[in-house]
């Protein structure tokens, strides 16, 4: 899918996959389904664009003033740009920007690394346009900071954004066992199925897998929001830790009450709108007009 360029060359051969069992199929189909007349922000164009040879969508304002570059969540096995159009073209009003939402290779069929190498071609390829902010939300969250530690160091993003990030594939956080019962959208038993249909064997410790154990050092100024009730609190908390001892601008908000990836599924709690204008601040503050 992907043609080779100089940020993806030195990254983990791409390894063969495996057939979707017939539970995900039918989980993505439904989930597919669902994607019908989801609102649009007036104003904002959705286009069906390539990159790098990475399909997806791309939602802008006219005159957009910066690229955001967004990897959708779905535990590297799920979704599609389309159900993120409502997200996409919110950001890109709020933020006067240009949304790339790209279809990147989904597991079981494409393990780890595809999708590092999807993020990184189509990042590499967005560069030649001008700076590219660097987004994600829960596995996409994982997805951005691995793909901005794969670059680090040659062509560092003016910033990440982190929306329940799933950083720490060894599923070892004590905020599951911790949230489990106040957490509606993820758990524990997710995590550990969805982890093993991505990695399919690889190590879980590799820093490109799981963030939270790379070396941090020069990492890019990051925007982490975390919901105070899922059961990824945790990874949020020791990146954002890991982050200011290694130096890095961090601006976390841990927002009490919230579940997984609130701003995303419940787009009209005050909580999302206060969220969606931080992204929009720090976004401005990253790629000024």
């Amino acid at each position: 899918m992907t043609q080779a360029t100089s940020l993806t060359q030195g990254l983990p051969a791409l390894r063969q996959g495996q057939p979707a069992p017939a539970a995900l199929t039918e989980r993505r189909a439904m989930t597919a389904g669902s994607r019908k007349d989801l609102p649009v922000e007036p104003g904002v164009a959705v286009v069906k664009k390539e990159h790098a040879g990475v399909p997806g969508l791309e939602c802008s304002v006219p005159d957009a003033k910066r690229t955001i570059l967004h990897l959708h969540g779905g535990g590297y096995r799920m979704g599609e740009p389309a159900m993120w159009i409502p997200f996409g073209t919110w950001l890109a009003k709020l933020a006067q920007a240009r949304v790339v939402l790209p279809h990147y290779r989904l597991a079981p069929e494409h393990p780890f690394p595809a999708a590092i190498h999807d993020g990184v071609a189509v990042y590499e390829a967005l560069l030649k346009s001008g700076p590219v902010l660097l987004s994600g939300d829960s596995a996409g969250g994982g997805l951005a900071a691995a793909v901005t530690v794969a670059i680090l160091g040659r062509a560092n993003p003016p910033g990440v954004v982190l929306i329940s990030p799933w950083l720490d594939l060894t599923v070892e956080a004590a905020t599951y066992a911790t949230r489990s019962s106040t957490d509606k959208l993820f758990s524990k038993e997710a995590a550990k199925e969805g982890s093993g249909q991505y990695l399919q064997g690889h190590s879980a410790k590799d820093p490109l897998a799981s963030p939270l154990f790379a070396d941090l050092k020069g990492f890019p100024p990051t925007l982490i929001l975390a919901g105070g009730d899922e059961v990824l609190l945790g990874d949020s908390l020791a990146f954002a830790a890991r982050l200011g001892e290694a130096g890095a601008t961090v601006e976390a908000h841990f927002v009490a009450g919230m579940q997984h990836v609130w701003p995303t599924v419940f787009p009209a709690l005050p909580e999302s709108v206060a969220a969606m204008e931080a992204i929009a601040r720090f976004a401005r503050k990253a790629i000024p007009d």
